[in-house]
């Protein structure tokens, strides 16, 4: 960056200090919030980090410094909630993806289904993958079908679950034609995440730092059927009692 495109050392100060009006707006939301979700302080919450990396550009920019604070990334949050202050009502939206891995297993558990409402005249043809699909879940609450997905031959995917305000509670059959035309991003209160991604995440943190390509002396090698025998040898005659003991120990 050019010097005449740096920002002055009074941009940072400024900054700095809306950084530190923020971080008291965001405490004195956190006092007075009125629930866990209470977009106060969500609203609070962008705020600060807003503020915190605005600062933290211009400290890089003007003195090749950076902070300590880890910033959300914009495109991993939601827009500034703009539905109203105390909500009405709610909607609760949710999408969960399956694949079907076991379609003989869906076809088979459709059939039972099927078979024990034949006398009823509930379940219909469970003899496609389509036909099938319909009757379990026509049959089986959407919680149902996410705690026993593998039984029914299915694989999770991602899902979401948004929990959006409203003005007002919708009249009867308002938006059935069209259930999901109204998920506004900007009046989501809360949402929840489940992602094969996150724990792929999760891995790739927890081996940060470690060397995969250990080289490895094979003079210090034991073959698996010695190690028993070095337990052994090496294991006091009164280590079981000392077990037993701690365990007895360890459950009162």
């Amino acid at each position: 960056m050019s010097d005449a495109a740096q920002p002055t050392a009074a941009e940072v100060r400024a900054a700095a200090e809306a950084v530190k009006t923020a971080l008291d707006r965001h405490l004195a939301a956190v006092e007075r919030r009125s629930g866990e979700d209470d977009p106060a302080v969500y609203e609070a919450f962008n705020e600060l980090a807003a503020a915190a990396e605005e600062y933290d550009e211009l400290l890089y920019d003007r003195y090749d410094e950076v902070t300590p604070f880890e910033i959300p990334g914009t495109e991993d949050a939601l827009p500034p909630y703009q539905g109203p202050a105390e909500a009405n009502a709610l909607s609760v939206l949710i999408r969960r993806d399956y694949a079907v891995v076991e379609p003989q297993r869906l076809l088979a558990q459709a059939q039972r289904v099927a078979d024990l409402d034949a006398e009823g005249g509930g379940a219909g043809p469970a003899d496609t993958v389509h036909g099938a699909l319909g009757v379990l879940f026509g049959e089986f609450e959407p919680d149902e079908i996410a705690s026993r997905h593998k039984e029914f031959g299915l694989e999770e995917g991602d899902s979401t679950l948004w929990v959006t305000a409203a003005d007002a509670p919708a009249d009867p059959g308002e938006w059935l034609d069209a259930p999901f035309d109204q998920a506004d991003p900007h009046r989501v209160v809360c949402r929840f995440d489940v992602s094969a991604v996150f724990d792929d995440e999760l891995d790739d943190d927890a081996l940060d730092g470690v060397d995969a390509d250990v080289d490895i002396d094979p003079d210090l090698v034991v073959p698996l059927d010695e190690v028993e025998d070095i337990e052994d040898a090496d294991e006091p005659d009164d280590v079981e009692g000392e077990v037993d003991a701690a365990d007895r120990g360890a459950g009162r």
